[in-house]
């Protein structure tokens, strides 16, 4: 079995909001699909990925199950927002959007987790109202479908920013949930709120958007995304209520842990948006990261988080290696964009400067569907890059595969603040990648990977290799 780290899929690949299930010996992604390069979220078609649950290294990709232009008529942006699945007791797959712009929930379905998805319509009460579709109505956003044990159908949903309604007099009321009948579509009960915006919280455990839910061990827990702060939960005895806050499971930025805050990150704050999943004895939390200076090419992220008996969950750090089940071994070549974290001490320059010349995960070329590509823009000093973890126990030196036009030295730590335990020189001036090697010298199971630069100029970063 191969190693597997963050981000799980290629590099070329961008796909946000993903939620994992498992259908038969697979477990299957479905997500947004951003464009590299592009100027809005989620304006690629639906695609999905899957692996084996034996096998979380061995990802396929499944191909576009849903496109945009199989929506039967045209709304605002028409972009499809992020998505979700579940199979229905008839055996079949509903598929769960949002059209950008439309407040209304749709469906479409089909007869394989990944196939080619067909519309069914837009949810609707007994009567054929659409909801979300006149003024008062709630807010449809991001959905959130659970079957549960004993057949009830949950569609939960809801955005909730600062303001009160949208332009056409669409409530933002917090999160809300539907029980739907067994056609999939029809609402039987709702929608009711579940959290609502008015309760008095702390403003970074305050819900915004994404709902997810998933049961364990008899119990409930509604994921959430806050504004800028990584998935929180929710926990409870029951599908419909009774919600009492349990805390913060993952932040890509390490918002909340290892000192780090929203005004301090380990990695470029943005939205998120994922869910959790119990793999064979093992749960995951799935969430997203921002590349290329933009919150419009998000990458999927895991990370392995560990459920106490008394049902709490603990937050769990970003890693590089994520779903590995352990350090990465600490001989052999890495990609450098598994970096996660990336701290630049100018980020406060404006947002035009920091597409200049700031610190970033990028790609060369257009949006693709094939071909890695991704690197390390713009290393300078004041940045701090970093990788966790490392099993070194044979390496005795590292090599950089590195462009640019910069003199100085390369620093190496094994924590975010710890000593310096080697020193590379670098004089590099060229377009072309080059290689430079130098002594490394650590022993450790479960190691940090650090480096900083000191000196004049700028490079980039592809590669890095550890050798005996």
């Amino acid at each position: 079995m191969k190693q597997i780290f963050n981000p799980y899929l290629p590099s070329y690949e961008y796909i946000p909001d993903g939620e994992p299930h498992i259908f038969g010996e697979r477990l299957y992604i479905y997500g947004s699909h951003d464009r590299f390069g592009g100027e809005d979220y989620c304006v690629n078609d639906y695609v999905c990925w899957s692996a084996p649950l034996e096998d979380l290294s061995n990802w396929k990709f499944e191909g576009t199950i849903y496109r945009k232009t199989q929506h039967p008529y045209s709304v605002g942006r028409n972009i499809l927002f992020a998505p979700d699945v579940v199979q229905g007791k008839d055996g079949r797959y509903y598929l769960y959007y949002s059209v950008a712009d439309s407040a209304i929930m749709s469906v479409a379905v089909c007869d394989t987790p990944a196939g080619s998805y067909q519309y069914y319509g837009d949810v609707r009460d007994r009567n054929g109202h659409v909801a979300g579709s006149s003024s008062g109505d709630f807010f449809q956003f991001d959905p959130g479908v659970f079957l549960d044990e004993d057949g009830r159908i949950f569609l939960f949903s809801g955005f909730c920013p600062g303001r009160l309604e949208d332009a056409q007099g669409r409530k933002f009321v917090g999160c809300h949930m539907c029980e739907l009948e067994d056609d999939m579509i029809t609402i039987k009960r709702g929608p009711e709120i579940i959290l609502d915006r008015n309760t008095p919280c702390p403003e970074e455990q305050r819900y915004f958007e994404a709902p997810s839910l998933r049961k364990f061990h008899g119990r409930y827990y509604l994921i959430y995304s806050v504004r800028i702060g990584g998935l929180h939960y929710y926990i409870s005895d029951r599908p419909d209520g009774g919600y009492r806050y349990g805390g913060r499971i993952h932040s890509t930025s390490d918002v909340g842990i290892n000192g780090h805050s929203i005004e301090n990150p380990a990695y470029p704050n943005g939205n998120t948006h994922g869910s959790l999943i119990e793999i064979q004895g093992n749960y995951y939390i799935f969430d997203h990261r921002l590349t290329n200076h933009s919150s419009y090419c998000r990458q999927g992220v895991a990370e392995q988080v560990w459920i106490e008996e008394d049902g709490r969950i603990l937050q769990v750090e970003a890693t590089s290696c994520g779903l590995n089940r352990g350090p990465l071994l600490g001989i052999g070549s890495y990609p450098a964009y598994i970096a996660c974290t990336l701290i630049d001490q100018n980020q406060y320059i404006s947002k035009e400067e920091q597409k200049k010349r700031g610190i970033c995960i990028t790609q060369e070329g257009e949006d693709r569907e094939c071909e890695p590509g991704q690197f390390i823009q713009n290393i300078q000093e004041n940045c701090l890059i970093g990788y966790k973890y490392f099993s070194f126990t044979e390496n005795t030196k590292v090599t950089f595969t590195v462009r640019g036009n910069a003199e100085g030295k390369i620093q190496i730590r094994t924590t975010e603040t710890g000593k310096i335990e080697a020193e590379l020189a670098l004089y590099i001036c060229s377009k072309e990648w080059k290689k430079v090697t130098g002594e490394f010298f650590v022993r450790g199971e479960k190691s940090g990977f650090y480096l900083a630069f000191v000196g004049r100029g700028s490079f980039d970063l592809l590669t890095i290799e550890f050798e005996k």
